[in-house]
């Protein structure tokens, strides 16, 4: 016998106005993309003369040599990797283990450990630029890339821990008794058993820090000064003076910075999916 088809959703004029709420927002984000896309093959005459949502009259790819050219991004995109990378891993492994012991452990201390790194969240950054800068500058670590690193790594710390402390809650602990059953030491049950099964966390702590190491102008700024250190973001603030602004190849350098952003999202974007939905049910 055939199973019987279960009956369509109706469509509905609330489920039309949820349509047209999203569309309406969707176009709201991508209007400046496409401003930025589409100016970024103009040239500086264009961008003065023309309307921004003019096309250009050809495609120009040299705004992106310039950029590459002038702002020496193939040292800028290095250190932000360099900063990016280093900083994203050390956040990802030290959140999770950590996460994992707060959302295990069962004595004040844990409860009191949550609690700390949820104030560390409250906290606005901008409060905390004035004496991280003077604590930093007595331990000799402004103007340097290790510097800059722990820096990111100590503010990413909070919203890393309380993120898979969430996420931890999910894991059933009998799969952990049956490894310790199994013979299992605590290093094994997680490295083998726990960590496999975080990897939709993961991602979506992974891919949120790095929009915030990639994009961060703030502490970069605050904490470079050599051209040889600064990141892609610093690197593009030298297009803009009191007296002049190349736009054109601004609108280029945007393009290349966020690319390599655009690319890990697209890369981990189901897992990243997948975590986020985890964390909005059972979190």
């Amino acid at each position: 016998m055939k199973k019987a088809k279960a009956p369509k959703p109706k469509y509905t004029w609330s489920t039309f106005g949820l349509q047209l709420i999203a569309l309406v927002v969707a176009l709201f984000f991508a209007f400046p993309l496409v401003i930025i896309v589409n100016n970024a093959f103009k040239t500086t005459r264009e961008l003065a003369m023309n309307h921004p949502l003019s096309m250009p009259e050809q495609f120009n790819f040299n705004n992106f040599a310039n950029a590459w050219k002038k702002l020496e991004l193939g040292t800028a995109f290095a250190n932000s990797f360099i900063y990016t990378g280093v900083s994203v891993v050390i956040i990802a492994f030290v959140c999770t283990i950590t996460a994992w012991a707060i959302a295990r452990g069962q004595s004040r201390f844990f409860r009191f450990s949550r609690v700390y790194f949820l104030i560390g969240i409250l906290i606005p950054a901008q409060a905390l630029c004035l004496p991280i800068y003077l604590l930093w500058n007595r331990m000799g670590l402004t103007n340097s890339k290790l510097g800059l690193i722990a820096l990111y790594v100590s503010t990413g710390l909070s919203f890393g821990i309380f993120l898979q402390t969430n996420f931890m809650k999910t894991v059933p602990i009998d799969i952990e008794e049956a490894a310790c059953i199994d013979g299992c030491n605590v290093y094994q049950t997680f490295f083998s058993v726990v960590l496999p099964l975080l990897k939709a966390p993961m991602a979506t702590l992974i891919i949120t820090q790095s929009f915030s190491v990639w994009n961060d102008y703030m502490l970069a700024n605050l904490m470079i000064q050599s051209k040889f250190k600064r990141t892609v973001i610093i690197a593009m603030k030298t297009l803009f003076s009191t007296t002049t602004s190349d736009y054109a190849t601004a609108m280029a350098a945007i393009i290349l910075s966020a690319t390599p952003i655009i690319v890990l999202f697209v890369a981990l974007q189901k897992q990243f999916i997948k975590g986020m939905t985890i964390g909005a049910v059972k979190g």
